[in-house]
């Protein structure tokens, strides 16, 4: 089936929400006070680690690799979705729904990923701690994060290959604040089963086995944590991991929720912002709270940068 580019969707009406006339600007505001605390707070984890020497290590490096994730999903969906607040819905070039929705796609990928090499990273500290150094090197962990990019790009490539055989003519209206595959789909006027098929088939690479590699470790560590004779043993042990369970709960909640039970429309949106917006502000602050080394090495930071400040 041919279409004329006349017929083509070259841009995109991004509905967002229809029903907050009294709460617009209130509604702007607390989404602009997020993003902001959400940007700041992870790269201050990143500088926090970076400038540290007592940080460097196999959990701190996975962390300021979530916080740059949660940067980036955070600046894909929530500047967009600003103007959609602002402005009642907002037209997006197609490309830029595209694009929009593979680093959104990207980020959620790379979450998975790196949560369960974290998971690992906890498996090896509580169940082999004699072994820890010689196992999780530098080496092993750059080759980690590398691994967890090269397979998000190719998990792309292959979307965008399948994407690039669609002919899209309309309607060119998304009842959503940001691009999903769903609604991209919705667009399109040719066969989107193989499409489908594809995405369905990503899911076990890039969420399904990073979750049965977590579910595994924690099994692990759970038992090995219950041999510890001394309850305050048992404790100490556990809140090295507890940060990680936390965000693991929550990305793998929000996911379930939107992806896997039949929701309305209203329904998949709040689950969306929770795992766009309120996640990646969540992370760091899960993080930063329960862990006093962050704590410390931040105040030494600042006491540090703030007389430098004031000479200003």
């Amino acid at each position: 089936m041919q279409f004329s580019n006349s017929n083509t969707v070259s841009d995109i009406l991004l509905l967002g929400f229809q029903n907050l006339q009294s709460y617009r600007i209130s509604f702007f505001l607390l989404l602009l006070i997020i993003y902001c605390v959400t940007v700041c707070a992870n790269l201050l984890i990143i500088l926090v680690v970076s400038s540290s020497r007592s940080l460097h290590s196999p959990m701190y490096f996975f962390l300021t690799q979530l916080s740059f994730i949660d940067i980036v999903l955070s600046t894909t969906i929530v500047p967009n979705m600003l103007l959609i607040v602002l402005y009642e819905g907002i037209f997006v070039s197609f490309i830029g729904c595209l694009m929009q929705y593979y680093f959104s796609l990207a980020s959620e990928s790379l979450e998975c990923l790196l949560l369960a090499v974290m998971s690992y990273d906890r498996y090896q500290a509580i169940c082999h701690p004699l072994h820890y150094i010689s196992v999780m090197t530098l080496t092993f962990c750059v080759k980690a994060v590398l691994l967890c990019w090269v397979m998000m790009f190719a998990g792309i490539l292959a979307l965008s290959i399948t994407m690039s055989y669609l002919w899209f003519c309309g309607p060119n209206v998304i009842d959503h604040f940001f691009c999903d595959l769903d609604p991209i789909l919705e667009l399109s006027c040719s066969d989107t089963f193989f499409m489908k098929t594809e995405d369905m088939i990503l899911i076990i690479p890039f969420v399904l086995c990073p979750f049965t590699v977590i579910i595994i470790s924690y099994i692990y560590i759970i038992i090995t944590i219950l041999k510890i004779p001394s309850v305050t043993g048992r404790q100490k042990t556990f809140s090295t991991c507890s940060s990680h369970l936390v965000v693991v709960s929550l990305l793998y909640g929000s996911l379930i929720f939107i992806y896997l039970f039949p929701n309305t429309q209203n329904t998949k949106k709040s689950f969306s912002i929770f795992y766009a917006v309120i996640t990646p502000l969540l992370n760091p602050m899960i993080y930063s709270l329960s862990n006093r080394d962050i704590k410390q090495e931040f105040k030494k930071l600042k006491s540090k940068m703030l007389p430098a400040l004031l000479m200003r």
